[in-house]
């Protein structure tokens, strides 16, 4: 009995790949884009060798799914194999060193015929591709690896935990909690999505430091807009002249941190997607990018770090998880008790802590059908403004120049956001 599953080609490639020949061709392709990184660093395999090897891949699984004998395809995968093994053996005689990146290549390859051939053409191509591209940033990858410290890979392995163990072993669909509807899924993604924001942010600003306004106050509100207000309260106090660099910073801070909750909004209330909320936040994100880039001195943009000191943490992930439930649960009792202006009120002041939970917490009754489209818009609005207001206060800590200017431009914005947000769910 064939464990081939009958050929099924994708349908985004259309009616000449569904042909034999077609996907043959594909194969063959897709081996000499592999081989040719190899052939350029002059490995004993190359164009040939890749190209030959993808095609026999294909070959060998048309050959099965046509006849039922699977044993060709795993004959031809040994071969692969052993034809690997050997070229690792050769390296290690010639230079004593064990080069295994042109024989797992090789397999790859294999693979990736294989695939072609039995209709995953997507699933071919997207193997070729990433594998290409480990291939290409070698030196990239082997720099950036050597410079983690220990801390930096502790952090990622953490992270892979709660993303790639933790999340499939909670239960899929809603689960009702006295009274309160969650989704574990969709609340745990949550968590590991703003965790992995703040890695992508870290590495972002350890590449490029503290070069350029958009790095280091739109790309860090991403992970903490908190942290950038702490941070350029810090640089204000050092060094006068950076006050507009300041003002611009945490502007562009509160704009990710709109961004970020509109990502939320929209990712995690598919398929009903919360478009409502896009019109509001987006007129805030831009009208906060104007204002931040409008004045700002470029000059002392390049002399300002905006480092974090670790790309992730665990104690803060589950933080954030618990002050996630606790805004669930009062959202909800909110809502069931005092109806629409009890969510509105717990929205705001959950905002000021939280305003990615209080996000949250509004999307998933809105998922769940308990609020409408406009009350979860207002929802997400007064999360956002909620937290524009913590940091308003948080800057007048600092110069009080520095501090009436932010506070002066984020009263103006969230004016003009709440007269559109108003438009908006009433219209």
């Amino acid at each position: 009995m064939s464990v081939i599953s009958p050929i099924q080609v994708d349908p985004v490639f259309g009616l000449p790949l569904s042909q034999p020949v077609g996907r043959l061709l594909l194969a063959a392709l897709l081996g000499l884009f592999l081989g040719l990184e190899r052939e350029w660093a002059e490995m004993e395999a190359g164009i040939r060798t890749f190209s030959l090897t993808s095609l026999a891949g294909a070959v060998f699984t048309l050959v099965a799914l046509e006849t039922g004998f699977e044993s060709l395809l795993l004959a031809g995968g040994l071969l692969v194999v052993a034809q690997s093994v050997l070229l690792a053996a050769r390296g290690f005689y010639a230079d004593r060193t064990l080069k295994l990146t042109t024989s797992i290549s090789l397999l790859v390859a294999y693979g990736v015929g294989a695939l072609v051939a039995s209709g995953s053409i997507f699933a071919g191509v997207a193997v070729a591709v990433v594998s290409s591209l480990l291939l290409v940033l070698k030196r990239e990858l082997h720099d950036f690896a050597g410079a983690l410290t220990r801390e930096e890979l502790r952090s990622v392995t953490e992270f892979a935990i709660l993303a790639f163990v933790v999340f499939p072993l909670l239960p899929a669909g809603r689960v009702v909690v006295r009274g309160v509807v969650v989704e574990p899924r969709v609340a745990w993604l949550m968590v590991v999505t703003v965790a992995g924001i703040g890695i992508a942010n870290y590495v972002v600003l350890r590449i490029y430091g503290g070069v350029g306004v958009v790095v280091t106050g739109f790309v860090g509100g991403l992970a903490s807009s908190t942290a950038v207000v702490g941070s350029m309260l810090g640089h204000v106090r050092r060094r006068d002249e950076l006050e507009s660099y300041a003002v611009a910073a945490v502007l562009l801070a509160e704009a990710a941190m709109a961004v970020r909750n509109l990502a939320i909004a929209l990712v995690f209330s598919f398929p009903a997607v919360l478009v409502d909320a896009v019109v509001p936040l987006g007129v805030f994100v831009v009208g906060a990018v104007v204002v931040a880039l409008r004045g700002t001195d470029w000059d002392a943009a390049a002399d300002v770090d905006l480092a974090l000191d670790s790309p992730f943490s665990l104690r803060n992930a589950l933080a954030f998880g618990a002050v996630f439930l606790l805004v669930l649960a009062v959202g909800t009792v909110a809502q069931s008790q005092f109806g629409t202006t009890g969510l509105y009120a717990s929205s705001f002041v959950s905002g000021l802590v939280s305003s990615a939970g209080a996000t949250t917490t509004a999307v998933l009754l809105y998922r769940s059908e308990t609020i409408p489209a406009s009350t979860a818009t207002v929802a997400v609005f007064l999360a956002t403004g909620a937290s524009v207001v913590v940091k308003s206060v948080l800057a007048l800590a600092g110069s009080q120049s520095f501090g009436s200017r932010i506070a002066r431009w984020s009263a103006f914005l969230l004016a003009v956001t709440t007269v559109v947000t108003v438009l908006v769910t009433t219209v």
